[in-house]
């Protein structure tokens, strides 16, 4: 997982760590925890993160720079 990008996704979308944290219904630590890679995002929550910020699961793990979702 590239931690770094889902950081970026939430400050290029002016969000808090609550507030992500609020959207997949975890703790903010929880959700800092993915943040910095000290634990390791479970596949649902990394679905729900790609559909909230309108990327494709390949951006979002880093796969690819191209943002755009393919569906």
């Amino acid at each position: 997982m590239y931690w770094k990008r889902i950081e970026d996704l939430r400050i290029d979308n002016n969000l808090t760590q609550q507030q992500v944290a609020d959207i997949l219904t975890c703790k903010r630590e929880v959700y800092r925890r993915y943040e910095k890679g000290v634990r390791e995002l479970p596949l649902s929550y990394a679905i729900i993160l790609a559909k909230h910020y309108g990327v494709s699961l390949d951006y979002l793990v880093g796969l690819t720079d191209n943002k755009k979702r393919s569906i």
